[in-house]
């Protein structure tokens, strides 16, 4: 990992699977790394009742982008309000993503290209493309895309596209 510290590094917060997620990311993304690891210490035990030794944070980094996976409790669950964006070049690509980031997840949470993985944190996997399909000044292409992209689980590039190109 760079020595230079990234201006805004998200931190993932797990129930004590800290290094299950940082390994399961790591093998999704193949243009991943991990990096420095840090320990809980005899301060704070009072406080956060977790053993020194025990793994604290784990820096790892995702397509250039850094992040700080904690090993907390489950005292803060995730929820869909923050999501992250994986955009997606191809229907291989879509595929390839909502199969690897679904196993073990919450079936309910999937809607709309969302999804929730086994950690409990939600994943969007797009395509490039959605982007100008949803802003295009033509508003009957955006209407019939939206009436496409609403009752779908999994994107379908190809169903988008015709629905865009009417």
């Amino acid at each position: 990992m760079d020595s230079k510290i990234q201006k805004i590094t998200p931190n993932l917060w797990f129930d004590m699977n800290a290094e299950g997620a940082v390994n399961f990311y790591t093998r999704v993304f193949k243009n991943s790394k991990v990096g420095r690891t840090a320990y809980y210490t005899h301060a704070g035990k009072e406080i956060h009742g977790i053993d020194a030794g025990k793994v604290l944070t784990i820096e790892f980094q995702i397509e250039g982008q850094d992040f700080l996976a904690l090993n907390g409790s489950p005292a803060f669950p995730y929820t869909e309000a923050v999501s992250f964006i994986v955009n997606c070049e191809s229907q291989d690509e879509i595929d390839y993503y909502w199969g690897k980031l679904t196993e073990g997840g919450d079936e309910k949470a999937q809607v709309c290209g969302w999804l929730k993985d086994q950690f409990g944190v939600s994943w969007q996997v797009v395509p490039t493309e959605l982007n100008s399909m949803i802003v295009d000044a033509d508003t009957e292409k955006v209407e019939r895309v939206m009436e496409a992209l609403m009752p779908m689980k999994k994107l379908d590039l190809n169903v988008l596209r015709r629905a865009y190109e009417g």
